[in-house]
């Protein structure tokens, strides 16, 4: 009811736009009639031989008609005049010209009497008063805008500036001039690196300098915020762009790359803020899945953990590449809900099971693999962060070391072709708990590739920007409350990459997995922390240490102030994709680690204080620290 009321409110609206504007061009035609005379006989009404006038008059009812039928044939009286453009413009010409040519048409046929320079002064004028009142109209509804925006809310504006000259940044100005949706922007001047475009306008905002004059004309302008739209740049550009800007008090906001500008996604509302990956300075990691995902289609596959920030990015990759069946198998049911939901809308068509459960209950692993019988095995279920597992040790070694065993145990006897597990660089001379169960992990999946027909397989790779637990959040949250940001230690560093791209490059790792490997990640270079929090502040509109505070709390239980992909003892060997490698697998006396495995299963769960020195006998390289 309320939506068809609605609807005839704005067919109302839409109808009354339409009379008026054909009133005004029945105004039109009649005026470019007589102006085509009076042009001709030099403004000067006494001139005009009557037998002229005569014959305009006598053929105006009929022309007025026809053009208005020509005008709504060319779609004038359907355009959006506020967002008129090219487009509008070439429509207005055909119309107008179509509409000369039928005059001058009807004129012959008839035998009215006309100069022969009429009929190209009263097309002129028809073009020129057709196509002025239209934009007439825009830029009245412009100034109107402006008038409302300046006497909007508290009257603030806020001023802006836009990086990059091109038609991205044409539209977003258009949009900002134009929409009624976007409210109290004022675009103030633009910049470009391009040195042709000095001095240029678009949509009257002047190009005013390259990326060196941006701190000075964010100066001299006011500026609240920066606009990056520079979409078919590289990320390095775009660091270099963001480098500067973060030197200024202005909130940074960026366009979406390329696919989205060549879809037409270029609006205000699809503007974001920049993200530290922004400050990586490097090209995004793409995978080239299409070419080596045919491992998972007509496939059964069991994702553990697929509620988390790595194994619901595995869900989202491996459901566009058509599996046979998706399981995802989670103990939280809230996060299990929201991947399910999501994949549902986005692959209706996707045989989808979700179940709740722990990897640490046999009985139940035991039937997921018994019922769905998985071809491949994605294990992501683990306790990851590492100040918790410090003081909860025993939990750490039940879900991580002990669900761990269990999943594999499971593939191995309902025969799963593949078993990938999600290891980490802590695994790598652990000092903390969650590093130690998590290398006992690649050590159970090595001693179970020699004895089992399933390929088990590690990937080791570092910190993913944005995942739960990780510092980014962390940061967001303090830096909204007005600070302190925390951070450890000044020295601390760490290597980081994206979420898709960590999972991108796990998948293509299970493609290349023969078994029995630990597959090394290339993280690139490593990131300091205290640096990340400082821009991450910049980002947000803030000085460090000025606005807002940066505090050193001290190394956290177990924490190192650098972490290693690789241990000592392992080799490094090269695989088709430059970003991972292959470790070479460390001995180990398997009869020993099996026992030693049964012995910390049966010490866990008697909630022992001494369960460390266990591990420590398992894994020689973990030198635990104090808690303090």
């Amino acid at each position: 009811m309320v939506i068809t009321m609605i609807r005839k409110i704005l067919d109302n609206k839409l109808i009354i736009r339409r009379i008026f504007l054909m009133m005004v061009d029945i105004v039109i035609i009649i005026v470019s009639n007589l102006m085509g005379l009076l042009l001709r006989f030099d403004l000067s009404p006494e001139k005009i031989d009557s037998k002229f006038l005569n014959s305009v008059w006598s053929y105006m009812p009929l022309n007025v008609i026809l053009t208005i039928i020509i005008f709504y044939i060319f779609r004038m009286y359907h355009s959006l005049w506020r967002y008129a453009g090219i487009v509008e413009m070439q429509n207005a010409f055909s119309a107008c010209v179509v509409a000369s040519i039928v005059q001058l048409a009807g004129l012959l046929i008839l035998e009215l009497p006309v100069p022969r320079s009429y009929y190209f002064l009263y097309g002129g004028t028809l073009l020129a008063l057709t196509i002025g009142s239209r934009f007439t109209y825009r830029y009245l509804r412009s100034l109107t805008r402006r008038k409302v925006n300046s006497s909007a809310g508290d009257g603030k504006i806020e001023n802006i500036m836009i990086i990059g000259g091109g038609n991205a940044a044409n539209s977003l100005i258009k949009e900002i001039v134009t929409s009624e949706h976007v409210k109290n922007m004022v675009v103030k001047c633009i910049i470009d690196d391009d040195p042709e475009k000095q001095g240029n306008y678009v949509h009257g905002i002047k190009i005013v300098g390259t990326r060196y004059n941006i701190l000075d004309m964010a100066s001299h302008y006011d500026i609240d915020t920066i606009m990056i739209a520079m979409p078919s740049v590289s990320r390095k550009t775009i660091s270099e762009i963001v480098e500067i800007c973060k030197e200024t008090s202005c909130e940074l906001k960026i366009l979406p790359g390329m696919y989205q500008f060549m879809n037409g996604e270029v609006s205000v509302s699809k503007l974001r803020s920049v993200e530290v990956e922004d400050l990586l300075g490097r090209e995004p990691i793409r995978v080239d899945l299409d070419s080596i995902m045919g491992y998972v289609k007509g496939k059964v596959i069991l994702v553990t953990g697929g509620g988390g920030s790595i194994g619901s990015e595995l869900c989202r990759q491996i459901a566009s590449h058509e599996p046979k069946q998706l399981v995802i198998f989670d103990i939280y049911e809230n996060n299990a809900y929201e991947i399910q939901q999501e994949l549902l809308k986005k692959y209706p068509k996707l045989n989808l099971v979700v179940l709740i459960g722990s990897v640490r209950n046999t009985s139940r692993i035991n039937y997921v693999f018994k019922t769905y019988k998985p071809n491949i095995v994605y294990h992501a279920a683990a306790h990851k962060h590492v100040p918790l597992m410090e003081v909860s040790p025993n939990e750490a070694v039940k879900n991580n070391v002990l669900g761990t065993w269990k999943t594999v145990q499971a593939a191995d006897l309902y025969g799963a072709e593949k078993f990938v597990l999600i290891s980490t660089d802590k695994a790598v001379n652990p000092t903390n708990v969650m590093g130690a169960t998590k290398r006992i992990c690649e050590m159970i999946v090595q001693t179970y590739n020699n004895r089992s027909k399933t390929e088990f397989v590690a990937v080791r790779f570092g910190n993913v920007l944005g995942s739960n637990g990780s510092v980014i959040p962390l940061f967001k949250k303090q830096i909204a409350s007005g600070g302190p940001v925390t951070v450890t230690h000044p020295d601390i560093i760490r290597y980081f990459m994206t979420i898709p791209e960590a999972v991108s490059l796990v998948l293509q790792a299970g493609a290349y997995a023969k078994g029995g490997e630990i597959f090394i990640l290339d993280m690139g270079e490593p990131v300091k922390i205290l640096t990340l929090a400082e821009n991450l502040i910049r980002l947000s509109g803030y000085r460090p240490y000025d606005d807002i505070d940066i505090e050193f709390t001290g190394l956290r239980p177990g924490e190192k102030l650098y972490e290693e992909l690789l241990m000592e003892e392992e080799g490094l060997q090269d695989t088709e994709n430059k970003m991972i490698h292959i470790g070479k697998p460390i001995e180990i006396d398997e009869r020993t680690f099996l026992r030693q495995l049964e012995e910390i299963q049966q010490m866990c769960l008697a909630e022992p204080e001494g369960i460390r020195k266990v591990i420590k006998e398992i894994v020689p390289t973990y030198e635990p620290k104090k808690i303090k």
